[in-house]
């Protein structure tokens, strides 16, 4: 049997399927609601581009605050039930979105707590779903599980990208978020259908939240590669914040011809994202994180062809590379967190390892609007390209990014089964 016809044969496993099925359509809704969220508060009466800011950051500082507690959480229940309850959660903050728009009842203190409920629901998600793969899917086909999750992410993502924007216009605001309602509800029901064994389910020990916190924070902390990474990305993200929500569309305005070009350079990304999970499935590094972030110096690249001038196609291959990089980098990354940290750690290194990436993205986007009023756009995207370079450059000082090496792959007598559950 071919190695892709082993990968390919792991969806012969139910609960793999499940899940798969449960994330794919997960992010599918979550790709439509952004656009569905903006439009439907624009268009409320009176509504300003101030409502909408308020709206989706009631949405985004209870992510950020509730995402160490996500991870407490999940470690402490079983993983399924945590990933069910913030699937449900999602879904019924976004019927409830849907409601008030529908019917017109839409004070904004009401649009706010709708919203934080789902950055909530988001925070208790993802570690959840960064626990629950060892959970379900033998060590020696994580990064396969990995890889095929990222496809049905970044297929949905796709569609999302396709169809949200149509949806919106035909059928309005408030019926494209109960759509998305529906499909959170949806993946709700798929991931109650796991049934996770007893001896899979992760259960705290009477300890405080401050205890959990700490010991995973001792977790994090005692490798090298782990914190060096995070911090690496927190300035990368930094970066790409900047680059993305505000300075690429500044040019594409200015040079390129507006939202088309911006479109083509995000379809750019999103390919390299689909093609390079076929990579991710294929590549088994003996130094994983080394390969893994010296994957993150070309991500760059988008943002010195967009500030120095290039022509669009240029910057479109150059996105399409660059989601190939991320999308490699992923697999590695999750691969590598889920075979060396103990499970009933896992969920909260991975809250503590997305708190950190994503800490300093909101001050890229502040600062990015007056940097490129003080010195220009095509500068300041220079700057962010520097800056992801060096940033991996940095991280590879680290002795434990460089030296960290993933376990000798063991003897495969029966390597056509896959195990089904």
């Amino acid at each position: 049997m071919t190695p892709y016809r082993r990968d390919i044969d792991m969806l012969r496993d139910r609960r793999f399927s499940l899940l798969l099925a449960a994330r794919t359509i997960s992010v599918l809704g979550s790709s439509f609601a952004p656009v569905a969220l903006a439009f439907g508060v624009l268009e409320l009466p009176g509504a300003t581009a101030t409502t909408l800011s308020v709206v989706l950051t009631a949405e985004a500082l209870p992510m950020v605050a509730f995402m160490l507690v996500g991870g407490v959480i999940a470690d402490r229940f079983p993983r399924h039930r945590v990933m069910m309850a913030g699937e449900a959660l999602n879904a019924a903050a976004f019927a409830c979105l849907a409601a008030m728009l529908l019917t017109g009842w839409t004070p904004l203190p009401a649009l706010v707590t709708a919203s934080a409920c789902s950055g909530i629901a988001m925070a208790v998600l993802f570690p959840a779903l960064t626990g629950i793969i060892p959970d379900v899917v033998p060590a020696d086909r994580l990064q396969t599980a990995n890889a095929l999750l990222g496809l049905g992410a970044n297929s949905s993502r796709v569609a999302g990208l396709v169809l949200s924007g149509a949806t919106v216009v035909l059928i309005g605001g408030g019926w494209a978020l109960a759509v998305s309602a529906a499909m959170f509800a949806t993946a709700a029901v798929l991931v109650a259908a796991l049934r996770l064994t007893p001896a899979e389910r992760t259960a705290g020990e009477g300890h405080s939240v401050l205890a959990d916190l700490r010991d995973g924070w001792r977790e994090f902390v005692s490798r090298q590669w782990l914190w060096v990474v995070v911090a690496q990305f927190s300035v990368l993200i930094m970066a790409v914040q900047a680059a993305h929500g505000v300075l690429g569309p500044l040019v594409a305005t200015e040079r390129l011809g507006g939202a088309f070009a911006w479109s083509m350079i995000l379809a750019g990304e999103a390919v390299g994202m689909i093609g390079g999970v076929f990579i991710a499935m294929r590549l088994r590094p003996r130094r994983p994180i080394l390969v893994a972030t010296l994957l993150t110096a070309p991500t760059g690249l988008p943002y010195l062809l967009l500030g120095s001038g290039a022509p669009l196609w240029t910057i479109v291959a150059g996105a399409v590379l660059m989601g190939v990089c991320f999308d490699v980098f992923g697999v590695l990354w999750s691969t590598t967190m889920q075979r060396e940290i103990p499970a009933e750690s896992l969920s909260r290194v991975s809250s503590y390892d997305a708190l950190g990436s994503l800490m300093f993205g909101p001050i890229g986007l502040l600062v990015a609007g007056p940097v490129a009023s003080m010195i220009g756009p095509e500068p300041a995207l220079l700057g962010c390209a520097a800056i992801v370079t060096l940033s991996a450059a940095a991280a590879l000082l680290s002795p434990g990014v460089r030296g960290l090496r993933a376990p000798e792959p063991e003897p495969v007598a029966d390597a056509d089964k896959v195990p089904s559950h």
